[in-house]
């Protein structure tokens, strides 16, 4: 899971809010195939908490889709990120 805490220095009202997070949500479905939310900060105008998570076989892949992902985020304009973190979880059957 990547998690994301970004700050919104051009939203003015939570509308605005909206205008810049949810195309960084769509974008990462679309574009990475990942699950994408707003977890944290809902009712802060400037502040936002995402999270995105995927799941494969291969460790190696799913680090490449983080950092294609991380990149992007921090290329996105209107957003500046906060932090980033990374979080994994392993799965033995």
């Amino acid at each position: 899971m990547l998690a994301v805490d970004l700050h919104l220095p051009l939203a003015q009202s939570l509308k605005d809010k909206r205008a810049l997070i949810q195309p960084l949500v769509t974008g990462a479905r679309q574009r990475f195939g990942v699950s994408a939310a707003e977890i944290e900060h809902q009712d802060l105008r400037q502040r936002a908490g995402l999270a995105m998570a995927s799941v494969g076989s291969s460790p190696r892949h799913l680090t490449d889709v983080a950092d294609q992902l991380e990149r992007w985020i921090w290329s996105h304009g209107g957003v500046e990120v906060s932090s980033c973190s990374r979080h994994w979880c392993e799965v033995e059957l």
